[in-house]
């Protein structure tokens, strides 16, 4: 990987976004796209898309990642100057106990906190054996007041998000960070993006940084309304299989084995013909992949291929081990692929292969 790709990815990581306030990773996004795209445009929402010119009344392609990622929200400030906070998105109580989170202020301080409960010395035997209810957690910023807390500028509505460095994991391709769902995503976008800045290609490409993933697939709904695409792809992360108690029921992805093909998830069923066409690129390239299915969660490419009349759709994913949870791992070398795929596939969508994909 590049140290281009390298700090690409450490920037948009590094961004504290989730669900509702997105700035953060817009601004990486805009950023890098402003170099290689010939227009920005923005929905109402606050999604970004990057277009790539092209021959007139040629297919519009969209391919999206998401700039959310979960997080939390401050719900109120006790006496005492302790958090309370809502989470955003789907979190599992076990994940969160003991660890630490930032919080961003309106005026943009950071505010470092750590998730606190009752330790194991006042629990009882049975007490213990219970999942503690993330209603009963809460942030502790070292403050001794509400007024304290208030003080520093933190209110109801402020941003919490993960606290975790990206790294390289003892020199090798597996990549540790918070966010991956969905910076990595939105990497791949910005990164065909580019590739097809000086290709000869044969559609309009817009590549997409939605808002509002996590809670509802919402802002694609808005940035498709926009594009009303021919075609289009969600980049996003899916779940890895690989790791111990992982049955091969709940998920069968191996990392480094190559992009996954979601032919279902609980958002939508894959369409077929356009399926097809991306795994006979990837075969005809050689580049490995992964069919996969994830019932057990969606992507942005549910709202897109309902968006108007409806639009061919495919999720396109990075496996990702730990989702949901402040360390996340990816490998890299399947995001070099998922990049090398789109790529290679958006370069073939002429006007007749995507009438051919829309009519069977």
């Amino acid at each position: 990987m590049s140290m281009k790709d390298d700090q690409l990815l450490m920037d948009l990581v590094a961004a504290r976004a989730v669900p509702g306030n997105e700035k953060q990773a817009r601004e990486v996004f805009v950023n890098y796209a402003k170099d290689f795209a010939d227009e920005i445009l923005y929905d109402g929402l606050g999604s970004v898309i990057a277009k790539l010119e092209g021959p007139k009344g040629s297919p519009k392609i969209m391919f999206a990642g998401h700039l959310d990622e979960v997080g939390f929200m401050v719900k109120a400030i006790t006496d005492e100057g302790f958090i309370e906070f809502q989470t955003l998105g789907g979190w599992w109580g076990q994940v969160l106990l003991a660890q630490q989170v930032e919080i961003t202020t309106r005026a943009g301080n950071i505010i470092h906190g750590v998730i606190g409960s009752k330790p194991p010395h006042v629990l009882s035997a049975e007490a213990r054996k219970t999942p503690y209810e993330i209603s009963k957690m809460f942030i502790d910023v070292g403050a001794s007041s509400k007024e304290e807390v208030e003080g520093w500028g933190i209110r109801a509505g402020d941003m919490v998000t993960p606290y975790i460095e990206y790294r390289r994991l003892n020199h090798t391709k597996f990549l540790l960070a918070k966010a991956w769902d969905n910076r990595i995503g939105t990497a791949v976008a910005l990164r065909v993006l580019e590739n097809l800045k000086d290709t000869d290609h044969p559609n309009i490409p817009y590549a997409v940084g939605n808002v509002q993933e996590e809670v509802g697939l919402r802002g694609a709904k808005t940035s498709t309304n926009v594009i009303q695409p021919d075609i289009s792809f969600a980049l996003d992360t899916g779940t890895a299989g690989d790791t111990p108690g992982m049955t091969k029921e709940e998920a069968d992805s191996k990392l480094g084995k190559g992009p996954q093909i979601v032919l279902f998830d609980a958002s939508m069923i894959a369409h077929k013909e356009l399926a097809n066409f991306v795994i006979d690129v990837a075969d005809e390239l050689g580049i490995p992949y992964q069919l996969t299915f994830i019932p057990g969660g969606g992507t942005d490419a549910g709202s897109q291929h309902v968006s108007g009349t409806g639009v061919p759709s495919l999720p396109i994913t990075v496996a990702t081990r730990y989702l949901h949870s402040h360390t996340s791992i990816i490998h890299e070398d399947d995001f070099e692929n998922t990049v090398k795929l789109m790529t290679e596939v958006i370069k073939r969508l002429d006007k007749d292969t995507v009438e051919k994909i829309i009519h069977g």
